[in-house]
C-alpha cells in the first residue's frame, strides 16, 4: 500500500516497472549471496575443529572471496540500475515541474514567492530523489537480508533466534515514534530554506536599491537572523538522529548479548569433543549432548553482526523517507495548482466558457484585431477595478488610454491576452468572445510591451528574437535589425563593443531604462502582431526618441491594431480615439480635438503638461 503523500510518484515509477523488477532481482541475488558467507564460516570452523589441513583452509578461503566477488557484481548492479532510475525519475519531475510551473498563471506567482518556488524545485526535488533511490535499496535490501538470514537462523535454533528478536517490538515503537518527529522538523526546516531562498533572491534582485538605501549590514544581519535559525531546526533534527541511530544500535546490541549469553550456553552443553590430558600421559575423550555446534555458533553470530548495517541503515532510511515525503508534500503543493486561465477543453476554472453554436472554440491564427468591451465588469479579490467598461476599437486602429494611477488602464489591457480572464462574454476579439481563441493562437498574434520591463540574462540578440515562436523558426539578422530600427534602439546597440552580441545581465541591468523600454518594443514588433499594447512602454524614453518611436510605429503597425497607455498627452495625440478611465470607468472617448474641446479631465491633463514644459523651458 503506497503512504497517501507518496501516491503521485506511482506513475513515475511504473515507467521503470521493468527496471525495478531488474534492480529487485540484483537485490535478491546480492542477499541471497551474502547470506552464504555465515554458512561459509559455519563449515569451516566445524572442519578446522576436526582436522586442519591447508587444502582445507585453501578451499573455504577462495570460497569466501567467491563470496564476496559474486556479492560485489550484483551490488554494483543493484546500484547502478536503482540509484540510476532515481535519476531518471528526478530528471522527469523536475522537467514536469517546471512545464507545470510554465503553465500556471500569472496570478500564482503573485502570490508565491519566487525563492520558495526554487527551493521546492532544487531542494525538495533532490530529496525526492534521495527517497526513490537509496531509500528504496537499502529498504529492499534490509527486508531480504533480514528475511533470508531469519530462516537460516531459525534453522539453526528457533529458540535463539526467537530471543534475538525480542528487542523488534521496543524498536518498531522507537522507530514510529522518531519517523514522526524527523517528518515535522524537516517539514519546518524547508520552510526555513525557503525562507532563505526567497530573501537572498530578492537581495541579488534588488541590489541596486539595497545599496541606493545604504541597507547592506541591514540585510547581512537579517540574512544572518535567518540562516541561524535555520541551523537551529537543522541542529534539532541532527540532535533526534543523534538519539535514533544509538537507540537501534543499543536494540542491536542487546541481542547480541542475549545470543552470546544463551548461545554460549547452549555450545557449552552441546556434543563437544574435548581432548583431555591426565597427569599421567594418558589422553581421554568426552562426549557431551546438546544441539548447536560451534561452527553454527559462530554463523549465527556472524548473521547477528551482518544485521547490524541495515538496522543502521533503517535508522538513516527512515531519515531519508520522512524527508522525502515532506518534500513529496510541497512540490505536491505546486502539481495540485491548477492554471486559472486554460483553452475551453482544459477545463478552465472560473466562469463556465461560452461557445458559439456549432463550434467548440476557433484553430484559426489570423486574428484581424477588432476589439471590443462589453459591458465589462473586473474585480480583484471582491475589490472592484473596471465597472461597465464599453469600447470598441476597430481593426487596424490605434487608441491611447489614459488616466491617474490606479484607475484601471493596466488591467484593462491585461484581459485581451488573457494574463487575467474576465467574465464570459464581455471581451471580444474579431465578434468573438475571447475565450473561443487557443491561447497560445491568442497570446502569438499579440504584441505585450507591459510596464514593468523584462529582459533575459542573455544577449540583445536573443533577447529581440525571443518575439519568435520556437515553431516558427529563427529570426533572420535582417528580421532583428528590422526590430530594432523601428524600436530606435539600433544606433545604441551598434554603439556597444559587441554589438547584438552585448549581455545585457539579469534583468537587462546593464542597460538604462530607456534602452531596456526599447529592446522590449523590439521584441514584440519582430512577432509582427495583430494587436500591439505598449502599456506605459515609452514612459522612461525622451519625447525625441518618443517621437521617433511613435512615427516607425505608424508605418509598420499600418492596418494593425495598436493600444499604448501613457501619461504623456504628446505620445496619445495623434491616436485615431483616445478612452480617458477615472476610477475604472471610461469617462471620456474621443479624438484629440474632440477631448480638448469638451474642457473635462483630458483637457485638465493636456494644460497642466503644457505648463510643466513652459516651467522646463525658463
Amino acid at each position: 500500500m503506497v503512504p497517501k503523500n507518496l501516491r503521485p510518484l506511482v506513475p513515475y515509477l511504473k515507467r521503470h516497472r521493468f527496471g525495478l523488477l531488474l534492480g529487485a532481482l540484483c537485490v535478491l541475488l546480492t542477499n541471497a549471496i551474502s547470506v552464504q558467507f555465515p554458512r561459509v564460516i559455519q563449515h569451516a570452523v566445524d572442519d578446522l575443529n576436526q582436522n586442519i589441513t591447508a587444502p582445507i583452509l585453501a578451499k573455504y578461503a577462495l570460497l569466501i572471496v567467491a563470496v564476496f566477488a559474486v556479492k560485489g557484481v550484483f551490488q554494483f548492479l543493484t546500484r547502478w540500475i536503482v540509484i540510476g532510475i532515481s535519476r531518471v525519475i528526478e530528471f522527469d519531475l523536475r522537467n514536469d515541474l517546471f512545464a507545470h510551473l510554465e503553465r500556471l498563471s500569472y496570478s500564482f506567482y503573485q502570490r508565491n514567492r519566487t525563492g520558495d518556488i526554487m527551493a521546492k524545485a532544487t531542494n525538495d526535488l533532490n530529496a525526492v530523489r534521495m527517497l526513490l533511490g537509496p531509500a528504496i535499496m537499502y529498504s529492499a535490501n534490509t527486508i531480504v537480508f533480514t528475511a533470508l538470514a531469519l530462516f537460516y537462523m531459525l534453522r539453526m535454533s528457533p529458540m535463539l533466534t526467537l530471543y534475538a528478536f525480542l528487542p523488534l517490538p521496543i524498536a518498531s515503537i522507537v522507530i514510529q515514534y522518531f519517523g514522526r518527529r524527523i517528518h515535522e522538523r524537516f517539514e519546518r526546516i524547508q520552510a526555513m530554506f525557503s525562507d532563505i531562498s526567497a530573501r537572498a533572491q530578492e537581495n541579488f534582485s534588488g541590489a541596486r536599491v539595497i545599496r541606493a538605501y545604504v541597507q547592506e549590514e541591514s540585510e547581512i544581519i537579517a540574512f544572518e537572523n535567518a540562516n541561524q535559525e535555520y541551523i537551529r531546526r537543522s541542529l534539532k533534527l541532527v540532535r533526534l538522529m543523534g538519539m535514533l541511530w544509538p537507540t537501534l544500535e543499543l536494540m542491536l546490541g542487546i541481542a547480541i548479548v542475549i545470543v552470546l549469553w544463551l548461545g554460549g550456553r547452549e555450545v557449552i552443553g552441546g556434543q563437544m569433543q574435548v581432548n583431555l590430558v591426565s597427569y599421567l600421559g594418558t589422553r581421554t575423550t568426552m562426549h557431551l549432548s546438546g544441539s548447536m555446534t560451534v561452527g553454527q555458533f559462530a554463523a549465527f553470530n556472524t548473521y547477528m553482526m551482518q544485521l547490524t548495517w541495515p538496522v543502521i541503515a533503517l535508522g538513516w532510511v527512515i531519515n531519508i523517507f520522512q524527508r522525502g515525503t515532506a518534500s513529496m508534500v510541497r512540490i505536491q503543493e505546486i502539481f495540485s495548482q491548477q492554471p486559472e486561465i486554460a483553452d475551453l477543453d482544459n477545463g478552465a476554472t472560473g466562469a463556465p466558457p461560452v461557445r458559439p453554436a456549432g463550434d467548440a472554440r476557433l484553430s484559426t491564427r489570423d486574428i484581424s484585431g477588432e476589439i471590443e468591451f462589453c459591458n465589462l465588469n473586473f474585480a480583484y479579490n471582491g475589490t472592484q477595478v473596471l465597472k461597465d467598461v464599453n469600447l470598441r476599437i476597430p481593426a487596424g486602429s490605434s487608441l491611447a488610454i489614459v488616466g491617474p494611477t490606479g484607475s484601471g488602464k493596466t488591467t484593462l489591457v491585461n484581459l485581451i491576452p488573457r494574463i487575467y480572464d474576465a467574465d464570459p462574454g464581455t471581451v471580444l476579439i474579431d465578434g468573438r468572445p475571447i475565450r473561443q481563441f487557443p491561447l497560445d493562437t491568442l497570446r502569438r498574434q499579440i504584441g505585450f510591451v507591459p510596464q514593468e520591463t523584462f529582459l533575459f540574462s542573455d544577449t540583445i540578440r536573443e533577447n529581440i528574437a525571443y518575439g519568435i515562436a520556437q515553431e516558427d523558426g529563427e529570426a533572420t539578422p535582417a528580421d532583428i535589425q528590422a526590430a530594432a530600427d523601428a524600436a530606435n534602439i539600433a544606433q545604441d546597440i551598434e554603439s556597444f563593443p559587441e554589438g547584438y552580441n552585448t549581455t545585457v545581465g539579469e534583468r537587462g541591468i546593464t542597460l538604462s531604462g530607456g534602452q531596456k523600454q526599447r529592446t522590449a518594443i523590439a521584441r514584440a514588433l519582430l512577432r509582427n502582431p495583430s494587436i500591439l499594447i505598449l502599456d506605459d512602454a515609452l514612459s522612461s524614453v525622451d519625447t525625441n526618441t518618443e517621437d521617433k518611436i511613435l512615427n516607425h510605429l505608424r508605418e509598420i503597425m499600418q492596418g494593425r491594431t495598436t493600444i499604448f497607455i501613457s501619461h504623456r498627452v504628446s505620445t496619445v495625440r495623434n491616436a485615431d480615439s483616445i478612452a480617458v478611465l477615472h476610477q475604472g470607468r471610461i469617462v471620456e472617448q474621443g479624438t484629440h480635438d474632440q477631448l480638448i474641446a469638451r474642457n473635462g479631465y483630458y483637457t485638465d491633463l493636456y494644460n497642466k503638461q503644457l505648463l510643466e514644459e513652459e516651467l522646463a523651458e525658463v
